[in-house]
This record gives structure tokens, sequence and C-alpha cells, in this order.
């Protein structure tokens, strides 16, 4: 057996030393994943002992260590001259005889497997890198569709000079390895032709939030280069790791990238980037950039591959390992393969069971917006690069604005309070850094580089959901830590009320038993942007509006689709994030004038004095003018819990006046296949109406809890009109009228043995109320996440006394 070649079959994740991580994971993949139906391109390693056997054989290593012996690259043009004679001494070996035939050998046997026209991917793998301090991630050269021996061994000598790039020399300083005792592994393997489909990256766990319950997949036209350097806005799909374990196959959430431009090879040379000399970039077509660019079979297949990873790597070290990967779609053969798998390195080594959460204290007017990468806020002055000649411009604390970003930028990014880009997805070179530095960025902000201004003062959030916002000047904002682990236990449920999927897994750590109130409405004014019945019947809107609801669903099969994927989707989200802990989800509760603000709204709906107690809730449900409307939301309710696994979503009606009312809702939602009982549906309804107090005996024979909303139950005990600010001095949750009704309630549902709980806002905003609802004996208090903990604390010292 060879020396300098080791085929993947003869490597495991033992061999780094050999042969880099890089190389040891695929070789770990190749043998013991490969008969579970993960598909990894066979290959070989040319070993770190070849690396160390080059520059021996040329007298290299004394040349190095002239360069680098006590350097300190901090420096920018200091590190830019070395690093270049680095590459240099390089560069000017000449390959051993030996090891040239070795790799002729490997390259014959590759061909023999797959064809003698087989093109090669040959790639850098350090013996340092995916060390749980460092990833390495794209410090090293890769060239791609190598298609003779000449230009294999030409990539591979460019490959070892790649071991001293600029921000590789700097990467190593910063983490504390010997720039000497680093050494090049290079990987020959077949080549995935994703050029001519698709390719990406993908996370065993949600990279922002640390959630560990998703798989998150990153999905772009063509080479994955451009998903990396973070030139193109990809396609992201979650996929729930618990429910697909126990069968489901549902894409749990997912958003369509721009994909505006691919990298395909060329057979010209591209002077101006040396590694990617055979490649172009070409403008993906306006139809294939309106599509989602892998089917969501293909994202089940990648989800498998992703858990089969994970579990493995997890039972081989003894304890769950989040896993970072790299895929490709083969368009020649269709079939999809993993090329890289590395231990994820930021979020691993999260503190456990400590939450830290960002809170902006203030706003201002935003300034641009784009995908946040992490969750914390940054703020400074703005500093704006074009290229890497103005990086030593850069001072610590501003605030880097720029296209994008590469790994040379390295160097100055670590003194940045933020980072914003023009382009990218939160898989891109600048997510991937930033995430590692502990730093906020916005990637995608498109318009960022021409909006802000050199020296303008600015805040960067992430700490509002999967959109950051950069705001105009210095805002103030606070950092709250709890230690979960001292969170004590309560026998009152303390739930959550969350309308936001976005929020859902920054969220998933707080101790909560569930969520006593997902708002459908907040997905459909965001997400979904339409009137149901104008997805339903957009005849009946004029041509305007027809070509908006045209653009907005143009990704999926029809109208319904959309409506019915988008909704259940953002639902599963807010599930996913507490599974298996009920998820009370309340059907839509929108007012006629709230309705009418949707896209296409105005077509359908009445014009109402007083909305507040008109045309919503469980009256419109079974009603001709919306019927059809709460059809979809029932077909998506059922999707959720049927096919996309979560059993734990028990659904709630609101504001339903009447018994005889209550009958027909459900009913209707029979007649679209949610019947209560069935499949272990609970449904519960809003006790929010005086008459559901009243009549809570009757309503006990219908429901299976009751919710109080103490919002609406206030406005309805007082006769108040919320939305009214000329009586808003009379809107008291703590009146004694208001607290009998909730008094009532409780024993009246203790009294049915139904389940009783609170969701308004009272609780949240007025410890005294939660104090009582507890003396009460209410079995859950569902707040506001900021209010959580606090409550938690004060729940449990009532309890004891």
């Amino acid at each position: 057996m060879s020396s300098f070649i080791k085929w993947f079959k003869e490597l495991t994740i033992e061999d780094v030393d050999l042969v880099g991580g890089k190389n040891a994971s695929l070789g770990e993949m190749y043998q013991n994943l490969t008969q579970e139906g993960v598909r990894v391109p066979n290959g070989f390693a040319v070993t770190a002992e070849a690396y160390r056997y080059v520059l021996q054989s040329n007298n290299a290593w004394e040349r190095l260590y002239e360069q680098l012996d006590g350097f300190i690259p901090e420096d920018v043009a200091e590190l830019q001259k070395r690093g270049e004679r680095c590459r240099e001494i390089i560069h000017d070996t000449v390959l051993p005889d030996d090891l040239r035939e070795e790799i002729k050998r490997g390259y014959d046997a590759l061909k023999a497997e797959y064809g003698e026209d087989v093109t090669l991917a040959v790639r850098s793998s350090a013996t340092a890198e995916d060390s749980p301090e460092a990833s390495f991630a794209g410090q090293n050269d890769t060239y791609l569709n190598i298609g003779d021996l000449d230009a294999l061994l030409d990539a591979y000598k460019r490959c070892l000079a790649s071991n001293f790039t600029d921000r590789s020399i700097h990467y190593k300083y910063v983490n504390g390895f010997d720039y000497l005792k680093v050494y090049l592994s290079v990987v020959v393997m077949k080549m995935v032709r994703s050029d001519i489909a698709a390719s990406g990256v993908m996370f065993s766990i949600d990279t922002e939030t640390g959630f560990k319950d998703v798989v998150f997949i990153n999905a772009a036209y063509g080479l994955g280069e451009t998903v990396v350097q973070g030139s193109v806005a990809p396609d992201n799909f979650y996929v729930h790791k618990p429910t697909y374990k126990k069968g489901y196959r549902s894409v749990l959430k997912r958003k369509l990238g721009e994909k505006a431009i691919q990298m395909v090879f060329s057979d010209e040379i591209n002077k101006e980037n040396i590694a990617q000399e055979y490649t172009k970039i070409i403008q993906t077509p306006k139809d294939a950039q309106k599509q989602f660019c892998i089917s969501d079979e293909e994202v089940m297949i990648l989800a498998g591959y992703a858990v089969k990873v994970e579990d493995h790597y997890s039972k081989k070290i003894g304890h769950h390992k989040p896993m970072d990967m790299e895929w490709a779609k083969d368009g020649l053969d269709g079939h999809l393969y993993m090329v890289q798998a590395r231990p994820e390195t930021v979020e691993s080594r999260r503190e456990e069971n400590i939450l830290e959460m960002y809170l902006l204290k203030e706003r201002s007017k935003v300034l641009t917006s784009g995908r946040a990468v992490g969750t914390k806020i940054g703020t400074g002055k703005v500093r704006k690069i074009t290229d890497a000649t103005q990086l030593d411009q850069f001072q610590t604390g501003e605030i880097l604005v720029s296209e994008t970003t590469s790994p040379d930028w390295e160097p100055v990014m670590k003194k940045a309070s933020a980072i914003i880009t023009n382009s990218g997805g939160r898989t891109c070179h600048a997510a991937i850094v930033s995430r590692e530095l502990g730093i906020p960025a916005i990637v995608g902000a498109k318009d960022a580089f021409e909006v802000l201004k050199d020296g303008q003062e600015v805040t960067v959030s992430c700490a509002e959901g999967e959109t950051g916002f950069v705001y105009e000047g210095i805002l103030d904002f606070e950092i709250k830590k709890s230690d979960l682990s001292t969170v004590p236990k309560t026998r009152t449920k303390i739930m959550m009320n969350l309308g936001n999927p976005d929020l859902a897994f920054s969220l998933a750590s707080l101790p909560v038993d569930g969520i006593g109130l997902a708002r459908m409405e907040f997905i459909i004014n965001t997400s979904i942007k339409a009137h149901p019945m104008a997805l339903k019947h957009p005849e009946k809107t004029d041509a305007l509006i027809q070509q908006s609801l045209a653009e907005l669903t143009q990704a999926y099969k029809d109208n319904e689709d959309f409506f019915i994927k988008t909704l259940s989707e953002g639902v599963a989200s807010i599930a996913a994030s507490v599974y298996p802990k009920p998820c009370v989800v309340r059907m839509s509760d929108f007012k006629s004038n709230e309705y009418a603000s949707l896209l296409g709204g105005s077509y359908f709906e009445p014009k109402e004095a007083n909305p507040m107690i008109g045309f919503r809730g469980a009256a419109r449900y079974s009603h001709p003018k919306y019927e059809e409307g709460f059809a979809l939301e029932c077909v998506a309710m059922k999707r959720v819990r049927e096919e996309m696994g979560f059993d734990n979503v028990i659904l709630m009606i609101p504001f339903c006046r009447r018994v005889k009312e209550a009958e027909k809702v459900l009913q209707t939602m029979e007649k679209y296949g949610l019947k209560r009982g069935q499949k272990g549906l609970q449904i519960y309804v809003m006790c929010e109406i005086p008459n559901n107090v009243i009549e809570i005996d009757a309503f006990s024979q219908l429901f299976d809890g009751f919710s109080i909303g103490s919002n609406d139950l206030t406005q309805l005990t007082l006769g108040v009109d919320r939305d009214s600010e000329i009586v808003a001095f009379d809107y008291d949750e703590r009146d004694p009228g208001v607290m009998k009704m909730i008094e009532m309630a409780v024993v009246g549902a203790k009294r049915n043995k139904r389940h009783s709980g609170i969701c308004g806002q009272g609780p949240s905003d007025y410890p005294e109320m939660a104090q009582a609802l507890v003396k009460l004996g209410i079995d859950s208090i569902s707040l506001n996440p900021d209010s959580v903990l606090k409550t938690i604390e004060m729940v449990s010292k009532l309890e004891e006394n």
C-alpha cells in the first residue's frame, strides 16, 4: 500500500493528524454511512506526510521559517508581503517522482471506477482543522473540475501553497497554532457536477439560536462557492428532527432565496481568481430564481443524510455533536452527495443552561434590513470597505459594511462591533466568521452599501427574529443573562404567548410548559399577506391584485398550496420550539377592518362601525362570506398535526358567543377533517365573552379546555372599547368585576374537569393578577416571553406559602 496516498475506505475520523479533518471525515462517512444510504463520492487523500516530504525534498522549511519566525501578523501590509513570499517558496518546489507516480495511480483508479471522462475536485485539508476551537472554514484553496494529470498535479501544489495565504497565517496566529506545524493534506475525489444542478451547506442545528431539534439546509443553483462566499441569497429549509425520526416527511419551514447568480464551469481562464480559474458567474434565469432549486423530496433526502451523520458522530464520541455539512447534487446522475462534514464549532461551544437575551430599549428610523446572523446587538460608526486594499483603514469597534467578505478580510472582521453585507445568506463567509467571533451580522441587506454613509453612527439589531435591522444612531439596549439551571419548577403550568415563528427557535430554551397562545394572525399578516378569500377567488378582485397574488404564490403549485404550506409551516415552527409539550393554536381572529387591510381584503369584508364586536372569530367560520377561508385554515392545521407530526398542537376557537355557534363551528371543523377526539385532537375555546362564563357548563360539553382572554373579557365586562383612547382610563383587567368573572371561569372549568388557562395581557403586565390566578388554582398562565422567568420565580414562592 502506498505511503503517500490513503483511500477513503482506509480512513477514519481518528486520522486527522495524517490527512486533516476534511479527509478523515470523508473516510469516516464513506466507510460507515454509505451502507446506510448516504452517498459519498469516492476519492483519496494525499497525506500530510507527502506535504512534509515535498518541503523537505526542496529544502523549503528553512526559507519558510525565515519568513515566519517571530512574525506577528497584525500589520496587514507586512502580512501580505510575507504571505506572498511563503507561497512563492511552495510554488517553486518540484514534486518528487515517486509522489507524482502515486498520485497518477490514484487518478487512474478513479477513472477506472467512474469512467475516463471523470473530473475531480481537489481540496485542501489542514491537519489542525475542525478542532473544537477553530473551524478553518475557507482558509485553504479548492480546485474543481480537474480533467487531466498535469492540472491535478498543479492543483495539488497550489493547495499546499494555500497553507500560507494571508488569511490562513492570520487565522493560525489568532487561534494559537504554530505556522509550520499545521500540515496540508489534499483531497482528490470524484467531482459532483453541481455546476449543472444545485449545491449548498447544511447544519444539524439552527446556526443562529442553537436550537438542536432542526436540520438547517441552504441551497442554490450551481457550484457551492457562491453560497459560501455570500454572493448569492440561497433557498433555506428547516426539517424537524424528532418528527422526522418518527417517520414524518415534511419541510418544517422554507424561505425562497433570490439565487440571482450561479457559478458554473468555463472553458476560459478566470484571471481574476486563480483558485476558480475555470469557473464563471452567470445570471440565473428569472423563472428559475422564482422557484425553489431543490424539491421537498430532495430536502428530505438531505435531512436524512444530516440525521445519520449527526447520529453517527454523536455515538462515536459519546455525546450529542451538531454537524456542519456540505452537499451537492450531480446534474448528470441526479443523485445528492455529501461532500464534507465537520463538527459545528460555534453553537456547540455555547454555555449550557445560560440564556442570553439582547433587548433593544428604544427604536429609531430603519435604514436597511437583511438576514440576521446571531441574536445580538452592536453599535458603532460605519466603515465601508470595497476591497482588501482598504482594510488597513478599519478601526476597532467600527461597523464593517461591504458588498461581501472573503477569508482575506478576517484580520479586520474580528475588530468590528458588527458586520453588514449587501449580499449573502446565513451560511456565507461573513455569517460563518461573525458567528464564530460572536458579533452580530446582517447579510443580504441589498442596499446597505448605498444607503449607509462612512462615519454614520448606527445600531445593528439581530435580536428581533430572522430579519436584522440597521437603525439610525446609537440606541440603548440591555443584555439579560439567566442561569436556567436555577429556575424552579412550578405546579401551575407557565406557558408562553407567541405569534412570530421567526422568534420561536430563539425562545426554545426558555423553561416553559408549552405555548399557551400561538396567534395565527401574525403568520397571515406577515408571511401570507393576502386575504384567504382573495387567494381562493382571485377573479373577484382587480387585475393589479391578481398580479400581486401571482407574484406572491409563484414558487407554489397554486394559491391554496401557498396558503396551506405557509400557514402550516409557520404554526409548526412555533409548535417545534416546545415539542412535545402542548402548543395551543388559536384559529384566525382578525376583525373585519384588519382582514380588509390584507391584499384583496377590501373585496370580501364588510365595513363595520365597531369591528371589535362585529364579524370576527367563530361567527366567520361557517358563514358563507368566509367558510372557504376557514376551510383553508382547517386543512393547514390538519397538515400540521397529521402530515408534519405535531400532535402537540391543540386548536382553540376565539370569540365564540353562543353554545349554538360553538356546535356549528365544531361541525364545520369536522367537515374539513378536524374532529374533536379523533387522532388525539383537543379543541379549546377562548373564554372572553361574559356568556362563556355564564354558560360554562354548556360550553364544557363541547370543548376540552378554556383559555381566558383577559383583554376581551375586560372590554366586554366593563363595556370599554379597548381600541378607544378616550375611555382607556376605564380599561383595567384588575377591576373586581373582571376578577370575579375570571374566578367564575376557573371554578366552572374545574367543576367540569376541563383545562383552565389564561393567555391575555393581564398576567404579563400585573404580577398581582398572576398571584390571584395561582390562588384560584388555575392550570396554566401564558405570558409574553419577557415575563416568563420573573413569573416562574413569583409563582414558585406563592406555591411554597
